[in-house]
């Protein structure tokens, strides 16, 4: 079976396999005849190697299949974001060992980490941004802390925070979570619904982390009360306090967005990713008496604002191209599959499952 680096395909070559996402959905099919917007596509992918079906291509052994394969992997370069996002995983995971062994938060090796990170924000996009896999072993509370702490960045630029608000803000989205390191493990990798000694337990992850950050004189108080409130609602309803409206802190109100939508497209233990487009519905649904509904608007429309060659999946297995975002309904903009304008903001039985930029 010819393996051959994505970057060496042509229109008109055929598929001898399946291609498949990080995610495990089915790119192309086998037997797909490839065009060059095929190609774009498995290159904003990422995928690093294809099995084509070329005139003339003799067959090659496995071996040297494999040999290639990997060779073609190795092209991928990662970015310096995709690095530093690495590089910020590993610290706060080696950090995370050291608080559960009593020892003191180091928060200036955490801020220099995140500042490194910080500085190529400009490459960053909610929907689109590909974590790459780890070389060593991350928790996934781990991946979600990063994740959270560049979404709540953005956030707090997009909601018009005072500049000297952004890396606290952030810092507030890497350690909202921190207090996980007190909680039994069995309980944080439970498959099965809690019982209601382990649901009160895991909900104390919010005490545990105020208590770790509570009075570090190097740490903006912002920070402390973000792992308190990130899972208080303004209507009262949250936990573990039930604290209502301007008594939760701004950071803490963005923390909560940026964690359940990062919580909701990620794979856990007990269910699989959602659709991030499906998550901002839910989004928009939970800002009315729960979440800061401003933030939640402005997130729903900054993270859909989208250009050309951005391309999208539906849950019908269509691969197509944004065409048209209407404000009101952003979520569910038109788009143009092999020449034919789907206008999903009519089509409710098809929604976007995944989405890429080749820009």
């Amino acid at each position: 079976m010819p393996i051959i680096p994505t970057s060496q395909i042509q229109a008109g070559d055929r598929l001898g396999s399946d291609v498949q996402t990080a995610l495990g959905s089915v790119l192309l099919q086998q037997g797909r005849t490839l065009s060059e917007r095929d190609a774009e596509i498995l290159q904003a992918f990422l995928i690093p190697s294809v099995d084509i079906r070329r005139a003339g291509m003799e067959e090659i052994d496995p071996d040297a299949a494999a040999d290639e394969t990997a060779a073609a992997a190795a092209e991928v370069k990662l970015s310096s974001l995709q690095q530093e996002f690495l590089n910020l995983e590993k610290l706060l995971k080696r950090i995370m060992s050291m608080v559960t062994s009593g020892l003191k938060l180091p928060v200036l090796d955490l801020r220099n980490g995140l500042n490194a990170l910080l500085e190529h924000m400009d490459d960053y996009n909610v929907l689109t941004f590909y974590a790459p896999p780890s070389a060593v072993a991350i928790d996934v509370l781990v991946r979600n802390s990063v994740l959270c702490a560049m979404t709540s960045y953005q956030l707090a630029k997009w909601n018009k925070f005072p500049e000297k608000d952004w890396l606290p803000i952030s810092m507030a989205g890497l350690l909202h979570d921190i207090g996980n390191v007190k909680v039994d493990e069995a309980i944080l990798r439970k498959t099965g619904k809690l019982t209601a000694e382990e649901l009160q337990e895991m909900r104390q992850h919010t005490v545990y982390g105020f208590r770790l950050l509570e009075g570090s004189t190097s740490m903006n108080q912002g920070v402390w009360l973000a792992a308190l409130q990130h899972h208080e609602r303004i209507d009262g309803s949250g936990y573990p306090m039930k604290v209502k409206g301007d008594k939760i802190h701004p950071y803490a109100k963005i923390v909560a967005i940026a964690d359940m939508y990062h919580a909701m497209t990620s794979n856990r233990n007990y269910r699989k990713a959602e659709s991030p487009y499906l998550v901002l519905e839910e989004l928009h649904s939970g800002s009315f008496g729960k979440l800061e509904p401003l933030y939640v608007q402005t997130f729903i429309e900054r993270t859909t604002q989208f250009h050309n060659g951005v391309f999208v999946k539906l849950n019908n297995g269509s691969i197509g191209e944004i065409v048209f975002s209407d404000r009101n309904n952003p979520t569910r903009p038109m788009v143009s599959i092999n020449g034919q304008i789907v206008n999903l903001g009519q089509n409710r039985q098809l929604f976007i499952c995944e989405v890429f930029a080749t820009k």
